[in-house]
């Protein structure tokens, strides 16, 4: 009876061990720097309003399922970082921000390491959609473009409103 029981403990204790091993979540991990390959707006905007110059992202997992991204951005000669605390969603790939006024899709496409942030939500009251084609590697990739083509259609942008801005490693004021 005795190695009964202990059969049965052992082999609850081999269960929840298991179930530990299996990820609560199977979204992608999304951690790490990533590069804007190209991105695209509802709007067509004018070259002076346009990120000519991108730097990485960094993008961290937080518990829950949450993500912080890290963005820099360049206006007026100078640097400018900011945080974005996205919310997951019960929805795989969705997430908040902004307190719920933005909503940002995660899609993970064929192409190995590339994804594709895809928002919607208000800018000066305004309904907005942005979409950027991201990559582990600063490099081209003709077949991640193509499938953010498709992507950008499919959405219902258009197409000449692509913009692929300058890739830059690091922020560094100008110096006047």
């Amino acid at each position: 009876m005795k190695s009964l029981l202990l059969t049965v403990l052992l082999l609850g204790l081999v269960a929840v061990l298991k179930a530990q091993d299996v990820p609560l979540d199977d979204q992608e991990d999304f951690s790490g720097i990533l590069f804007t390959k190209a991105t695209v707006c509802d709007r067509n905007h004018t070259d002076e309003k346009r990120p000519m110059k991108v730097f990485p992202m960094t993008v961290t997992a937080l518990e829950g399922g949450d993500l912080e991204v890290q963005i820099t951005s360049w206006r007026k000669g100078q640097c400018h970082m900011k945080k974005l605390l996205m919310h997951k969603t019960d929805e795989p790939g969705k997430y908040t921000a902004f307190k719920g006024k933005k909503v940002i899709y995660i899609q993970e496409i064929s192409v190995k390491d590339h994804y594709i942030f895809y928002c919607e939500g208000q800018k000066h009251r305004k309904s907005h959609r942005k979409g950027k084609l991201v990559g582990r590697d600063p490099k081209e990739n003709p077949e991640a473009m193509e499938e953010f083509k498709k992507f950008v259609k499919s959405k219902g942008f258009r197409e000449e409103n692509i913009f692929v801005p300058e890739q830059m490693d690091q922020c560094v004021p100008e110096s006047n």
